[in-house]
């Protein structure tokens, strides 16, 4: 596979501008105290990633299943350790979808996506950090 390059530059000290591969762009910000934050942290960013590349996995999934998915909110909750480093102990991701009617095909969906798609969580959980699950339907 051919090498990706991607760009990281510093906006201000607190401020970073990064330029991915493809030429999106997101700004980190880790705020001084009293500024206002304007972006996520580069961990925070992490946690996020986890929680995008698994969403684009599930709806993808599901509409193979022919399931409807009207809405899609996935809750996480991560927990770091005291450092340093302070890397990612803990993630729990809660899946929320209204849509789907058959609950199996959520839960394999799912396991799926952890399992064998979503590249992010699967590197999160060859770090060591310790990825778990829950869903709920909503009506």
């Amino acid at each position: 596979m051919a090498t990706r390059k991607s760009v990281v530059e510093m906006i201000t000290p607190t401020k970073f501008l990064a330029t991915g591969y493809s030429g999106a762009k997101a700004l980190f910000h880790n705020p001084a105290e009293g500024e206002v934050r304007e972006g996520p942290s580069p961990f925070e960013s992490v946690v996020l990633a986890a929680g995008g590349c698994t969403a684009v996995d599930i709806v993808d999934i599901l509409r193979k299943e022919r399931e409807s998915v009207e809405s899609l909110r996935i809750e996480l909750e991560s927990q770091r350790a005291k450092g340093p480093p302070a890397v990612l102990e803990k993630l729990h991701l809660t899946y929320v979808l209204k849509g789907p009617r058959k609950e199996a095909n959520v839960k394999r969906a799912i396991e799926l996506s952890q399992e064998k798609y979503c590249s992010v969580s699967i590197m999160l959980q060859r770090s060591g950090a310790e990825v778990t699950t829950s869903y709920r339907l909503e009506t």
